[in-house]
């Protein structure tokens, strides 16, 4: 059997399993969500997640590009670094990653191999249970210096939640998976801040009243150091181009000088504040890391997806806003970087997401709205969107999948328009996919 067969029917083995990101009207319950079944597998694997250093991120925005430039900036100092992170745009070996190498495919089937006779030991393990072990386990074969691992979900009961960082990080919190964390942005962040632990330095971006007083309390009780990035590192704004934005911050003693962060938006200087307050705190601790590394950790961070340009004729961006608030970065990044653009918008979300409010805050940067959806099993489907929109007098026209609705976008297309898909990680990486593979020619 060849390695890509033998790839596939290791994910069909993992996928067999039960799948919280695939079920829908999910509810929070103890039952489901808690980490006994974690503790239980990693235990049978020697508890491989002792055996680095761990920076352990939450939040709802931000926290994939917050692990990103720690994770490159980390490499940049010489440490082998591990990354973890979740949802995939377009390969599973995406999600499991040292430095900028991603796990191999037929390594996913060797651990797969060696993992099933202790995953036939654990009742009722999921999906997310045993990739995220199986991660832990690739970085502990390794040999790393330091793994970033990225929540999945909430915090308090997710599968990642087992490990001892040596910083705990909690991005911006706003309203997302309110079935399963709460309606209220107090319930959100009492699980989110459930990655909290007793004496260990908890690293929080920008916060709304409500959520930084939940954190406050809970790593008053635990006893951890807050260290709160907005009213410690003050951030300078500079150049900003399609290509890259300029920043400079200030750490009180000395200053690495403008950094060109290739991440654009003023959401991500919120994240590279993020990422510096986590490296400070490193570099209190004893760690070396040098200026040099963090300029050009910063400078060289990867993260596809997030306002990233395929194409430039017709100019082409995806991006994986998939919330309100996350919409509103997006509507005023196109206010700045693109106000004189007429903006085709392709849309397709999830079927939890709340729609209405991403339709009316995209609405007024929105010159054409093309509907459709990903091919993922919670995708909302596409007559809903289009009831939804034309409910707030947006009129949007149809495509049945990605391809339709790029062929539609690109014929639309003029000189100054720009074609932006979002919505989703899988709309984004659906896209990224067929102009990887050149779809013009």
């Amino acid at each position: 059997m060849t390695v890509p067969s033998r790839y596939q029917e290791s994910l069909d083995y993992i996928y067999s399993f039960v799948d919280y990101s695939l079920t829908k009207n999910l509810r929070y319950s103890p039952e489901k969500f808690n980490l006994s079944r974690m503790n239980r597998f990693l235990e049978l694997l020697g508890n491989p997640q002792r055996d680095y250093e761990i920076i352990h991120v939450a939040g709802t925005k931000g926290k994939g590009s917050v692990c990103a430039m720690i994770s490159s900036i980390l490499s940049h100092s010489g440490y082998k670094t591990g990354f973890y992170s979740s949802p995939h745009m377009i390969d599973f070996t995406e999600r499991i990653r040292i430095g900028d190498d991603l796990i191999p495919q037929e390594k996913i089937t060797k651990y797969m191999d060696d993992l099933k006779a202790f995953i036939r030991q654990v009742d009722q393990i999921t999906t997310f249970e045993i990739t995220t072990a199986l991660a832990f386990k690739y970085f502990s074969d390794q040999r790393i210096d330091f793994a970033v691992i990225e929540v999945g979900l909430g915090g308090r009961f997710d599968a990642t939640n087992v490990v001892t960082p040596r910083v705990s990080v909690i991005s911006t919190i706003s309203f997302d998976h309110t079935k399963i964390l709460g309606n209220t942005l107090s319930k959100i962040a009492y699980e989110k801040a459930g990655i909290i632990k007793k004496g260990v330095p908890v690293v929080i971006s920008r916060q709304k009243s409500t959520a930084l007083k939940m954190i406050q309390n809970i790593a008053q009780e635990r006893k951890s150091l807050l260290i709160d990035a907005k009213a410690r590192f003050p951030v300078v704004s500079g150049k900003k181009t399609l290509d890259y934005q300029e920043f400079e911050i200030n750490d009180g003693s000395s200053s690495i000088g403008w950094i060109k962060l290739p991440l654009i938006g003023d959401h991500q200087l919120d994240n590279a504040r993020t990422a510096f307050a986590v490296i400070n705190e490193l570099r209190n601790q004893g760690v070396d890391i040098p200026n040099m590394a963090v300029k050009k950790g910063f400078e060289q961070v990867k993260w596809p997806g997030r306002l990233e340009i395929l194409q430039r004729d017709p100019l082409v961006i995806i991006d994986g806003a998939h919330n309100p608030d996350s919409f509103r970065n997006l509507a005023k990044t196109i206010r700045d970087y693109l106000p004189e653009r007429k903006v085709i918008f392709i849309l397709g979300v999830s079927e939890d997401k709340n729609i209405r409010s991403m339709l009316r805050i995209i609405k007024p940067v929105v010159d054409t709205l093309i509907i459709t959806k990903s091919e993922h099993p919670r995708a909302m489907k596409i007559e809903k969107i289009q009831e939804i929109a034309q409910s707030i007098s947006l009129d949007g026209e149809c495509a049945e999948n990605v391809e339709e609705a790029r062929i539609k976008a690109e014929n639309r297309a003029k000189k100054n328009s720009i074609i932006i898909a979002a919505g989703s990680i899988f709309i984004a990486g659906a896209f990224r996919e067929m102009y990887s593979q050149n779809v013009r020619s």
